[in-house]
């Protein structure tokens, strides 16, 4: 007997409504970054005269930046593994993502265990 759910796919542990919600979520994240590099790209008046003010902010502006880029790029990885059939699957073992690891973040590439190896390594 053939089983038609997904076992080819990597992301069997994850239902068709999982995945969907995950896609959906991963969507609205880009939106919300994209955003995000667009207004600090193009700050408002009284943004341009705070940030001139202080040197300080400017390095919060592009360290905010940066990191809206980062996570943004992350998640363009993450749709593009939607549909290339890779989604869920740690980069570094090979074994399932856990569901509840990428219902919080839906972009992880790692598997919880190897992402704290990742982070004691740093």
């Amino acid at each position: 007997m053939v089983n038609h759910q997904t076992v080819g796919d990597r992301a069997a542990h994850l239902s068709p409504e999982d995945l969907a919600a995950l896609r959906e979520n991963l969507h609205e994240q880009r939106l919300f970054r994209q955003e995000q590099l667009r207004q600090i790209a193009a700050p408002s008046r009284a943004e341009d005269l705070l940030r001139r003010r202080s040197a300080a902010q400017a390095e919060v502006h592009v360290e905010v930046a940066a990191s809206a880029r980062m996570v943004l790029a992350d998640v363009e990885a993450a749709l593009r593994r939607i549909v290339e059939g890779r989604y869920g699957t740690c980069h570094l073992c090979r074994r399932p993502v856990e569901r509840d690891r990428l219902m919080i973040v839906p972009q992880a590439r790692y598997c919880a265990r190897c992402q704290q190896v990742r982070e004691a390594g740093r």
